[in-house]
């Protein structure tokens, strides 16, 4: 065990004071840890302050969220496992959703989720290491966005092509799906919702959904899927594919089958209503970059294949955001008029596709919008893994809808039994 001294505050004439701060007993592999993460050409003391003030403002964003987001009527209480920066967080909170747990093991994503939600009850260890039955709080709804890329199509191609094993046989990601089912389990929910991409249900030519839906079926719940292109709801193509799941001992049949996914909008959205007007210059692709796109589009094109670049206007609806997006922003360009060369979406513009707008972001308490708490390149990861809270809250309503019907026939329910224990003890009487 060591101990660490900071100097919060430097000495300037006629200024305030240094300050130190004394970190006693911190271990030798935290110390190891803190040893490898400093930049370069950065002292250990400035890389210190610089993570106190970087938490300092986390810790405000935060703050800043819980006093101001609009208060809500609770009406019931999930849990958000897999949280990602909030999707299933804000979609359940527009439907009176109250949060009592999360889990988000990615630092970068635990940052947004923290200050875009003002979340108190955000966990960020492996949720297999958890103790259920200790740490999570009973809820009405367990929502989850269990880890898309060992079956998302991208994510298997990049697997085979390196020889690694995808699917439930991705032993890092492709197994968390059980992890829920553990949680499932352990504090029976009413309803499960969960989210994945859309190749879930061919992949390993259908032998994983097979899977899926047998597990979901032994814990005793109805399972009820289907595919949603969120382009009703924002100006990009977004298929992924949404399970409800009830509790069969805790709902009628008929309140099950009284489920319905909700309908999308027929007039699509487009991207000019997203667009900045004057972004910042340093999106627009170098000449090298936009090159290289260009000879790459026709080769692949030659042969016969329809891998390309996805250039847009104003007036379009763009592929799918995906979490490669930082790397050269391929499958979404942008015509912007008057430059030399298409640009990448902003971080703003990319949180707008994925549906985090300014109306959700006053509702959380966000009065000028989201902000951006990571660096570009993580902000981008963090859109293209997310979902998108627009469609979370469609497919919320339809769902409370279930719970209230389960609500009233228990209400009625227990109205009768108070009245024959009335009638009961009046007829002992008589």
């Amino acid at each position: 065990m060591s101990a660490i001294w900071v100097n919060l505050i430097s000495i300037e004439p006629g200024g305030r004071m240094a300050k130190n701060l004394l970190i006693r007993n911190v271990d030798d592999e935290a110390l190891d840890w803190l040893e490898s993460s400093i930049p370069a050409g950065v002292s250990r003391e400035k890389y210190l302050k610089e993570i106190i003030a970087k938490a300092q403002k986390e810790s405000e964003e935060a703050a800043d969220s819980k006093r101001h987001a609009t208060p809500i009527q609770v009406k019931f209480k999930f849990i958000d496992l897999f949280a990602g920066i909030g999707g299933f967080h804000i979609g359940m909170r527009l439907n009176g959703g109250e949060c009592v747990f999360a889990n988000e093991w990615d630092k970068y994503s635990a940052q947004t989720y923290r200050a875009w939600t003002g979340s108190d009850h955000l966990n960020t260890e492996d949720l297999r290491n958890l103790d259920y039955s200790k740490e999570i709080p009973n809820h009405d709804v367990l929502c989850g966005g269990f880890p898309c890329q060992p079956f998302s199509i991208a994510g298997v191609s990049k697997k085979n092509s390196l020889g690694r094993k995808h699917g439930f046989q991705d032993v890092e990601q492709g197994n968390l799906f059980f992890a829920i089912c553990d949680v499932v389990a352990e504090k029976r929910p009413a309803v499960l919702l969960l989210e994945n991409v859309k190749n879930l249900k061919s992949h390993d030519k259908g032998k994983t959904w097979k899977v899926i839906q047998e597990v979901i079926d032994a814990l005793g719940y109805e399972l009820k899927a289907q595919i949603i292109d969120a382009s009703g709801w924002v100006p990009q193509h977004r298929e992924r594919i949404f399970m409800v799941c009830f509790d069969k001992k805790k709902f009628t049949k008929s309140e099950i089958d009284s489920f319905k996914f909700p309908t999308a909008p027929k007039k699509q959205q487009s991207l000019g209503l997203i667009l900045e007007e004057s972004p910042d210059k340093k999106y627009m692709l170098t000449d090298n970059l936009w090159r290289y796109l260009q000879n790459y589009a026709a080769k692949h094109k030659a042969a016969g294949n329809g891998f390309g670049f996805g250039l847009v206007g104003p007036n379009d609806i763009s592929r799918t955001l995906s979490a490669r997006y930082y790397k050269d922003g391929s499958e979404i360009l942008i015509k912007q008029p008057y430059w030399k060369n298409p640009r990448r979406l902003t971080p703003s513009e990319a949180a707008k596709l994925m549906g985090f707008n300014k109306k959700l972001a006053k509702f959380m308490g966000h009065p000028n919008g989201f902000p951006q708490v990571c660096s570009d390149m993580q902000s981008y990861k963090q859109f293209g893994n997310a979902v998108s809270p627009l469609v979370v809250a469609e497919v919320g309503k339809e769902i409370l809808k279930v719970l209230e019907l389960r609500k009233a026939r228990l209400a009625s329910k227990s109205g009768k039994s108070s009245s024959d224990r009335k009638e009961a003890l009046r007829s002992r009487k008589s």
